[in-house]
């Protein structure tokens, strides 16, 4: 039987890639709201936004307001997107904690995201972190449409390890692969991860895993058993990537939460503080909300004994 960890770590990405798929504007107060309950709910590490041109994703135009006006926690890490050295540069003023470089496995897909090819974008990474050298910002890596590309499919593993190898010359380490268009299955994670880890021990790999076709929380525990503590989620399941068709939203937090603290993983989430800011964020959009938890409630929630009424209709 495998050995299942006791303990995981989750982000929570909704602030950005939650609101980032909305049509309509989120006020910057509501924002900021938002993100000030996440911080109560026992996150260590929260992606509060993407330091993007505001023509590419108006949504979060408002970055660097939204990090100045949010009350702090010193025990929970700020992470933000960023896709170059003037976004980098704004997550410095913005005191981030933590910056994640934008980078696609197939060029197809880096193309559309990032107007260059996967190779040529990484090229421009260079720059990037002597920058980040110079402060107290720590890098993360990313992988998107690791585990398939809707424009060219099924992406082989020895495109991941070309990665890995560049990621490692430049120093980082910390990689999040991401099935941003929902193609994954646990099979398919368990190799990808499996033959990743065998090449570089050294690096930490963490999963950000969206829901399209139902797969997320699988594909979660099948991470699980190879050695992945640490995954991204989205409250109520908000969030998809505007460059991928039909990418919709990532695993919901509280569905993530709940199931992994039902297999006696430990999360350090307060579930139910979590799921009331589910509520309140699926009532104001309602068109974006896809959470088990929201719609059946938790498992513990039990319900009244319907015995007393069989007797009086029997009586």
């Amino acid at each position: 039987m495998v050995n299942l960890p006791k303990e995981v770590t989750i982000a929570e990405v909704c602030p950005r890639d939650g609101f980032q798929s909305l049509k309509e504007t989120v006020p910057v107060d509501e924002k900021i709201s938002f993100i000030n309950g996440l911080m109560e709910c026992g996150f260590k590490q929260i992606e509060v936004t993407s330091f993007v041109h505001p023509k590419a994703i108006p949504q979060l135009k408002d970055a660097d307001e939204v990090l100045h006006r949010i009350n702090r926690k010193n025990n929970v890490k700020l992470r933000a997107l960023v896709p170059n050295l003037h976004g980098l540069e704004r997550a410095i003023a913005s005191n981030v904690d933590k910056v994640k470089l934008m980078l696609s496995a197939s060029d197809s897909h880096s193309l559309s995201n990032a107007n260059r090819k996967t190779m040529e974008a990484m090229a421009q990474f260079d720059s990037l972190v002597k920058r980040a050298k110079e402060t107290t910002v720590k890098v993360s890596g990313s992988i998107s449409v690791a585990f398939g590309c809707p424009y060219e499919g099924e992406i082989p593993v020895e495109r991941h390890l070309a990665i890995c190898k560049k990621y490692d010359e430049l120093g980082i380490h910390d990689i999040s692969l991401a099935d941003t268009s929902g193609m994954a299955n646990p099979v398919k994670v368990k190799r990808i991860i499996a033959t990743l880890r065998d090449a570089y021990p050294h690096f930490n790999f963490s999963l950000h895993l969206h829901n399209t076709r139902g797969m997320a929380f699988a594909n979660a525990v099948a991470g699980l058993k190879e050695g992945i503590v640490d995954f991204d989620s989205s409250v109520a399941g908000f969030g998809g990537c505007p460059y991928a068709p039909n990418a919709s939203g990532n695993i919901a937090t509280e569905d993530l939460v709940h199931g992994l603290e039902e297999m006696g993983i430990q999360t350090g989430i307060d579930l139910d503080r979590l799921i009331a800011l589910g509520q309140e964020l699926s009532k104001a959009y309602p068109q974006q909300a896809d959470s088990f938890i929201q719609k059946a409630g938790k498992i513990s929630d039990l319900h009244k004994s319907p015995t007393n009424q069989i007797k009086l209709v029997n009586e």
